[in-house]
């Protein structure tokens, strides 16, 4: 029997948590979030929310330095809404419960970051998306019009065209793994429920894992993206994935970010010999946009046959440090590392999705019915390189605006009835026993996006990216149409599909913009200022605005 809702919202960070909120009050709302709900993306955001809040800042200057690091693909309208809408959003998400940093005045203290012109960042120390998800979870767990279904990952969406019907999302198709004994495996359990909405909204966050370094949690599979594909909904931009410059490089430390406020606070990039190098690279040195530090990390490790480069912040008092980065110093020195005297070993790992899903300006995707809000969503905002701490502010911003949408048609929402859909069909599916083939494709896709589609990129490592990819697409649709479904197979299929789209998107831009760079075509080119969009059956192809 299908559960039926007015909304289905897919993933459970700020974007997604923050639409729940705001629409609860109007109709009923089911949260599935394929982990523990505080398990997001947002959750492992360090450095904080990006808006004008002091008066002796300016929309003007935040919308400048947004389309500065957005390298002149970011949309117009839509930096302008963000940033004009911020301040309130804020004000909102205090009044939730959110607790930001205070001087000692009692205003609210403002960080300055990589490629800000002025102090503008709200944040909690170091570990801002910390704060934020415990306040919106808080307050969704006690509203009665709010369930969240924790370890539920959707599989594929549900389009009635798939039926012989309209082309319209009416709700997915959803692995139960809640119901799990100690010592079961997925697939011996595996329950696969139906979910029946008015409005299906996918806020499922990143896609880092496709990347062997990565700064995000293992929930980061792109699964939003890749059952919006499935379902022929138009991608964008997916050739744009941010660098950050600065994790912790330690052999048993797991893709612990070290935020980008230590550089916005003095800490200064440094050669393993203690010589610093981003002045090298460009003048505004440690505070030019990631883009820019992740690869100038990137040529001084190839140069000198560096695995790594050091992030010193031993010059400011040990105090200040401890005080304002009290997360980051207790886990380095958890491995053995005292920031207030030593360097930090670290190196650039994949931490940000600028594309996406294609959304308009109230997060509504191609297809009827589907909405896409987050890291998932491709708005426009970033463009070809995202500006530091506009991702929260944009989980906000379009969670809310596509909430308003939504609700101001309410009524005709509630006109038709759920429709009849097919159960999910498992067929001759059985369980697996050689679950050693999802764990060797899902090692060598990582490694083939690290090595051939990084951080600095080539017609031929692309190709050769392009063919083993194919390669490995064919074994894993192969090994899931054989096996019943569970959740590390699910999530190598989708990092697999991400994968093919961010391959065929960087292939079609012949040109250095943002944050992809290649060899062959160094300089920036005005006939590509344009996005790269890809649609199921349609290959990538750059189109204008």
């Amino acid at each position: 029997m299908a559960v039926t809702t007015d909304f289905l919202v897919i993933g459970s960070g700020i974007a997604g948590l923050t639409f729940a909120l705001d629409v609860a009050d109007q109709g009923e709302v089911v949260v599935v979030t394929k982990r523990s709900s505080e398990e997001s993306n947002t959750r492992w955001a360090q450095g904080g929310i990006a808006a004008v809040i002091s008066p002796e800042d300016t929309f003007a200057a935040h919308i400048e330095d947004t389309l500065v690091a957005g390298a002149g693909l970011c949309h117009d309208v839509v930096v302008d809404i963000c940033v004009r809408e911020g301040p309130d959003r804020i004000l909102e998400l205090m009044e939730r419960g959110a607790r930001f940093d205070r001087d000692k005045d009692g205003s609210i203290a403002l960080a300055r970051e990589g490629g800000h012109s002025a102090r503008r960042v709200l944040h909690v120390a170091d570990a801002t998306g910390l704060e934020v998800e415990r306040a919106l979870l808080e307050r969704c767990r006690a509203h009665p019009n709010i369930r969240i279904r924790e370890h539920h990952m959707a599989i594929d969406l549900i389009v009635m065209s798939r039926f012989g019907g309209p082309d319209v999302c009416v709700g997915a198709y959803v692995l139960n793994t809640a119901t799990r004994k100690d010592g079961e495996d997925d697939a011996k359990s595996h329950l696969v429920e139906t979910y029946l909405a008015r409005a299906t909204v996918l806020a499922s966050g990143g896609a880092g894992k496709v990347y062997l370094y990565t700064s995000n949690p293992d929930v980061a599979t792109g699964d939003g993206i890749a059952m919006a594909y499935r379902a022929g909904a138009e991608i964008a931009n997916m050739e744009f994935y941010q660098f950050h410059p600065t994790c912790l490089y330690h052999p048993q430390a797991k893709s612990f970010l070290i935020t980008e406020a230590l550089r916005g606070e003095g800490a200064i990039l440094r050669l393993p010999d203690g010589a610093p190098f981003m002045a090298n690279h460009d003048p505004r040195k440690e505070l030019a946009p990631r883009d820019i530090v992740a690869r100038a990390i990137d040529f001084e490790m190839k140069r000198t046959g560096s695995e790594f480069v050091l992030l010193d912040i031993t010059h400011k008092p040990a105090s200040f440090v401890v005080d304002h980065f009290p997360t980051i110093y207790a886990e380095c020195l958890r491995f053995g590392i005292d920031i207030t005297s030593q360097p930090i070993p670290v190196v650039p790992a994949a931490h940000y999705l600028c594309g996406g899903i294609s959304t308009d300006l109230h997060g509504r995707t191609t297809i009827p019915g589907l909405w896409a809000v987050g890291e998932c969503a491709c708005t426009g905002l970033h463009g070809a390189n995202r500006l530091a701490s506009n991702s929260l502010l944009e989980g906000l911003v379009f969670g809310h605006r596509a909430a308003v949408k939504l609700t101001s048609n309410i009524g005709e929402l509630r006109k038709s009835p759920p429709p009849e859909v097919p159960e999910w069909q498992i067929g001759d599916a059985v369980p697996s026993d050689e679950e050693v083939v999802v764990t060797h494709n899902w090692d060598e896709l990582r490694r083939t996006m690290w090595n051939y589609v990084g951080i600095v990129r080539s017609n031929a490592r692309l190709r050769r990216a392009a063919r083993r990819i194919a390669l490995l697409q064919d074994e894993i649709r192969e090994y899931y149409w054989r096996h019943l479904v569970t959740r590390d197979l699910l999530e190598l299929r989708n990092i697999a599909t991400v994968a093919e789209l961010i391959v065929g998107c960087a292939s079609a831009r012949h040109e250095s913009r943002g944050l992809h760079h290649t060899i062959d075509y160094p300089q920036t080119s005005d006939r590509y200022a344009v996005d790269t969009v890809v649609k199921r059956g349609v290959p990538p192809h750059l189109r204008g605005r």
